[in-house]
């Protein structure tokens, strides 16, 4: 943190409450971006129809499966990109890239450890950390499910 003219720090610590304030903010749009994306994924896989043949429904269960999986890497991908514009926004990082890369290990739980949040915007950080679980633990419930539903499909055509 470099000093300021004024003999403060920058950039200046937020208080306990704005950093909760400012992180429900942005769990309640991450939650709202997951679950409208969840909505349209599940939407578009309703579409998916058991195919005529084995090997169509192979191919097509594939490709539902990568789908999903595609879908679900856009949404965190999002998220964490929003979660990195308020760290810029908040200007608790010195750029995008350095705000980007401490978001995605925040987010994914791996914390490296080489980009630190400055004080006053570590519990907002770590609030990201929980955000990021919630949403990554989501998101696997919900490939589970897509999942277990494709060997349904399968089950079914064996038997026919």
């Amino acid at each position: 943190m470099a000093s300021s003219a004024t003999g403060g720090t920058f950039p200046p610590a937020m208080s306990v409450a704005e950093q909760l304030i400012y992180a429900t903010v942005i769990v309640a749009l991450t939650v709202l971006i997951h679950l409208a994306g969840l909505a349209g994924l599940l939407a578009l896989l309703h579409r998916h129809r058991r195919a005529r043949s084995r090997l169509l429904t192979a191919v097509g269960n594939a490709l539902v499966v990568l789908g999903a999986a595609f879908g679900l890497f856009v949404l965190h991908t999002v998220e964490i990109w929003a979660w990195a514009f308020a760290y810029r926004y908040l200007d608790l990082l010195p750029d995008f890239e350095q705000a980007l890369y401490f978001s995605t290990s925040t987010y994914v739980t791996i914390g490296y450890g080489d980009v630190v949040l400055p004080a006053g915007g570590r519990i907002f950080g770590a609030i990201e950390g929980a955000d990021g679980i919630i949403l990554l633990g989501w998101s696997t419930a919900f490939f589970f499910g897509i999942v277990d539903r494709l060997k349904l499909l399968e089950r079914e055509l064996a038997r026919d």
